[in-house]
């Protein structure tokens, strides 16, 4: 899943970067509020963890503008104000959730997940593609009764397709959700792990059927047997 983090300090914006990318999420990072709204109004992000006090256009305006623009992207914003009248003013213009700062990383953790959780477009924790499995919280893959070692990105990418399996993803839109803008891709990096992930979810399991199917010209899909074509 992608997030975006609006925020104008350094060393916050560093610090969740690097917890979060730890936890498996693709992280960007926007320092102004004019850019933080441009990305987060031409990209789709799953959560917008969105600083209040920000330079060129504060949190409020942002959360206003996006929500006008029907941009129903998950809203998380942060503030170093703590008084209810700040909450109940970014919650009515639009916000799904508010924490003061100073915050521990846990708690924005935990609201985060607590958000994703009551999205519309929220799966569990566990994903099942027939005998292929995944626990996003511990992250654990296993097929048959045989567990699968993946790297970080590996993982993400899989989760991505398991999330949204049997529909046809296209290769922009893996980049879009997989990746984040400052990551290095090359015009063959999705087709690389993808090679990577099929080792290991398909060849390693030569008395199974292959899972991971190529559309040549449309994307790839993570595909059940007798599931019926759905294109994204």
């Amino acid at each position: 899943m992608r997030i975006l983090v609006v925020e104008d300090d350094k060393k916050i914006s560093n610090a969740l970067k690097e917890g979060l990318e730890f936890e498996g999420f693709a992280i960007d990072i926007a320092e102004t509020g004019t850019y933080g709204y441009d990305l987060a109004s031409t990209t789709d992000y799953d959560l917008v963890i969105l600083d209040l006090m920000l330079p060129g256009m504060d949190g409020m305006e942002i959360c206003k503008k996006l929500r006008e623009e029907n941009k129903h992207t998950l809203i998380l914003m942060l503030t170093a104000k703590s008084e209810v009248e700040d909450k109940i003013a970014g919650l009515n213009i639009g916000a799904d959730d508010y924490l003061a700062k100073p915050f521990s990383f846990d708690e924005l953790l935990a609201r985060i997940r607590s958000l994703l959780r009551r999205s519309s477009t929220f799966t569990p924790d566990e994903l099942t593609c027939e005998n292929l499995k995944m626990n996003t919280r511990n992250f654990t893959v296993s097929r048959g009764n045989k567990n699968i070692n993946l790297s970080k990105k590996e993982f993400a990418l899989l989760e991505y397709l398991m999330r949204n399996k049997n529909k046809v993803i296209a290769k922009e839109d893996i980049i879009e959700h997989v990746w984040n803008y400052d990551a290095d891709i090359l015009p063959n990096t999705v087709e690389v792990y993808i090679g990577y992930l099929r080792n290991k979810i398909d060849k390693s399991f030569k008395n199974m059927k292959p899972l991971l199917r190529t559309l040549w010209g449309f994307g790839y899909k993570l595909e059940e047997q007798n599931a019926k074509v759905s294109k994204n």
